[in-house]
């Protein structure tokens, strides 16, 4: 009887019962594979591939992984830095002086360094400051700073105001406290000409300081309980002024002493008063 003649290409039964017996190790005999096993655990081999996976034959999901590592940075991220700015805000709060309470040296010198309230957010101040007077007995604050980020007479004059408004109010709150006096230096750089920081800072002005405007805050209480607050700007010179006077094209120069009746030109200075209104009080007459 004639042999059968086998082909040399296995069928498809035959080719599925041969990796049925076939592990992740690639071995078919039991005892193979366990030793396989083994030399692998010894050597410290982790991952194992598994042929017949159908959904990851590789043994790795590499795309599920970037996915799941981009989110996960992405959501840790966003976590950290809106804690970041909660933390920052409750910390800032918690450390800020509050002139509204106490005035003393130490108080308005804690204001100066690590700003104050106003509006929604805070208000910062030069870094370079000192502290004349703060005494609720006699019920003034004087203090001095010396902007060094201004470039010039405009950028001194609206942010100094800002600044003083804000640290003024903050004071003028304190019932014990009715004058706010804000210095303002400068650098003098020559010619009409403000020297600033730069660099970001890391080269810092070296030319003589010199007083350019001083804002005295002033608060009168009124029977009813409410009070008027009054703004008078000093010591800004007649060549400053010009120059002002030709930076500002639109607005109306009164609040500089220009055609102002209380303006007070003396010794090349000059003085504005500018009434501000607080509230629960009204304006007295002149």
């Amino acid at each position: 009887m004639a042999r059968e003649k086998r082909s040399k290409w296995l069928t498809d039964d035959e080719v599925e019962a041969l990796f049925a017996t076939v592990d992740e190790t690639g071995h078919s005999n039991t005892a193979t594979a366990e030793k396989e096993h083994r030399r692998r655990r010894r050597k410290g081999v982790g991952l194992e591939v598994d042929p017949l996976s159908g959904k990851d034959p590789s043994g790795s999901n590499v795309g599920a992984v970037i996915a799941r590592t981009a989110v996960a940075f992405v959501v840790v991220l966003l976590i950290a830095i809106v804690g970041a700015q909660v933390g920052y805000g409750v910390m800032r709060r918690s450390s800020t002086a509050n002139l509204t309470a106490s005035v003393t040296p130490q108080s308005v010198a804690s204001a100066l360094q690590g700003g104050v309230e106003w509006g929604n957010g805070f208000t910062q101040f030069p870094e370079d400051f000192s502290v004349q007077e703060a005494d609720e007995a006699t019920g003034r604050v004087e203090v001095t700073v010396v902007d060094v980020t201004s470039a010039n007479e405009m950028e001194a004059m609206s942010g100094g105001y800002i600044q003083a408004t804000a640290f003024a109010t903050n004071a003028l709150l304190n019932p014990n406290i009715n004058t706010v006096i804000y210095h303002i230096d400068v650098h003098d750089g020559g010619d009409g000409k403000i020297e600033n920081a730069q660099l970001f800072g890391f080269l810092q002005p070296t030319t003589p300081v010199k007083n350019f405007m001083t804002f005295i805050f002033t608060k009168a209480t009124s029977k009813s309980g409410g009070f008027n607050i009054f703004c008078t700007i000093t010591g800004i010179d007649g060549p400053t002024m010009e120059r002002l006077r030709e930076k500002i094209s639109s607005s109306p120069l009164d609040f500089l002493g220009a055609d102002s009746p209380d303006a007070d030109a003396t010794a090349g200075g000059t003085s504005a008063s500018v009434p501000t209104k607080a509230a629960g009080g009204s304006q007295p007459a002149a």
